[in-house]
């Protein structure tokens, strides 16, 4: 059937909906219809010996079927051939002839309306050629960079003497995003059509040249230790594929959580240094020792409580409250006691407790059973803090109390940072006894 721009138009036609392709006049494409209300518009086509138009569906409104969720403008063509298929749908071979806009709707299931040719503004024949001339060699320069272009189609875009048609192979080839595909192709004024899709190929050639610039410095880049490195990730690809165990990379990120929650609370230094040993552990082989030893100070380390630190200040009332309500006598242990507490208060009401806050020695010697861990004990109850108790009794080895060198195997924190862990706090009352 052929389609005389001149004579028939606007007229009512039937209206199908395509979900995915989105056609050009030029092509002959097949269609699969399943739904119903393409099923009717096919052969109403096909009784009235009409031709037919092919609208795109707008973005997430595929399996749209009114006309709220359709673009007003597609492609009028004619029906080629039609064949059932097993499976209940219609594989139809459609050839598009020329560009149609829905003017008015005249019906639903199937959809019918009254559409009219879209008419192309030209600029002259000059500007025309200009802009064609350089559209082709950006298009020419694009190809270098990508597969969008197969040699055919390029020929075919040089040899072309009609602008329009180039602009629909170009725009085909390009895989735009519907939208935007759409916004050329009811474009009407020419000159400004080629104008877009020529920015549209610029910045596609600007856009690939600097994926290909990143490639290249990546791959000028890549050494021994990061090719070793890669060769691991991909071995941990291989590995997630075949269902092997994902728990070390789950352990890793666990360990950053920790650490980013416990950020604001620690030194910088520690931070940084703490950060450097989780990358190091996510680049060694998980079944090294020097892996399992570095895991295991990390697994100390995140632990220790850096985000709780007792607040309370001291009051000389409260702590002579508490070492009287425990003790009995003993009036010159409490005595020295509440003498150091008045102090800090002074010190505090003069502004300067800042300066002397950071903790404090105190010695107390007596035989077993006079009451110097229970004066501790008093101490933390007026301070809110917890009481940590080291025996050293029997202690041989000082690492035993600051803790060993984590490249030992089976090297632990010394006794004050495993009292901290199990406080659960920065600054409980330690006793050394």
């Amino acid at each position: 059937m052929q389609i005389n721009e001149n004579k028939g138009f606007p007229t009512e036609i039937p209206i199908i909906v395509e979900d995915e392709l989105f056609l050009y006049p030029f092509m002959i494409t097949p269609l699969f219809l399943s739904d119903d209300e393409n099923l009717k518009a096919l052969e109403l086509a096909i009784q009235e010996e009409t031709p037919i138009l092919v609208v795109p569906t707008k973005p997430q409104q595929d399996g749209a079927r009114d006309f709220d969720g359709i673009y007003d403008a597609g492609v009028i063509g004619t029906i080629m051939r039609r064949v059932p298929l097993p499976d209940g749908r219609v594989k139809v071979l459609f050839q598009g002839i020329d560009k149609g806009k829905i003017l008015k709707q005249s019906g639903i299931n199937p959809l019918r309306g009254i559409v009219d040719m879209l008419h192309v503004k030209r600029p002259s024949q000059v500007k025309t050629d200009a802009l064609i001339v350089v559209l082709r060699e950006k298009v020419r320069e694009l190809s270098q960079f990508s597969h969008f272009f197969p040699p055919d189609l390029l020929k075919t875009i040089e040899e072309s003497a009609e602008a329009i048609r180039v602009c629909d192979l170009v725009s085909s080839a390009l895989r735009l995003k519907k939208q935007i595909a759409y916004s050329f192709f009811v474009e009407e004024n020419l000159e400004q059509r080629l104008l877009k899709l020529i920015d549209y190929v610029i910045e596609e050639i600007e856009a690939n040249k600097l994926q290909k610039e990143i490639k290249n410095k990546v791959h000028s880049k890549i050494d021994k230790t990061n090719k070793e490195y890669f060769l691991k990730e991909q071995l941990k690809q291989i590995q997630a594929e075949l269902g092997a165990d994902t728990s070390r990379e789950e352990e890793l990120e666990e360990y950053r959580k920790k650490l980013d929650a416990k950020k604001k609370f620690m030194a910088e230094d520690a931070y940084k240094e703490i950060k450097k040993q989780i990358d190091k552990l996510s680049r060694m082989h998980p079944d090294s020792a020097d892996a399992n030893t570095l895991q295991s100070y990390l697994d100390w380390v995140l632990e220790i409580p850096f985000e709780n630190i007792a607040k309370k200040k001291s009051s000389i009332a409260e702590v002579s409250k508490h070492l009287n309500a425990d003790h009995y006598s003993l009036e010159k242990p409490k005595e020295r006691i509440e003498e150091y507490f008045a102090l800090r208060e002074l010190l505090e009401l003069r502004g300067v407790g800042e300066k002397v806050n950071n903790g404090a020695i105190l010695c107390f010697a007596g035989p077993p059973g006079v009451g110097k861990t229970s004066l501790a004990n008093s101490i933390a109850k007026a301070l809110k803090r917890e009481l940590v108790r080291i025996a050293l009794g029997g202690l041989e080895d000082v690492n035993e109390l600051r803790g060993h060198r984590r490249t030992y195997i089976g090297a632990m924190p010394g006794r004050i940072v495993q009292g901290l862990i199990e406080a659960k706090q920065m600054n409980p009352v330690v006793v050394l006894d």
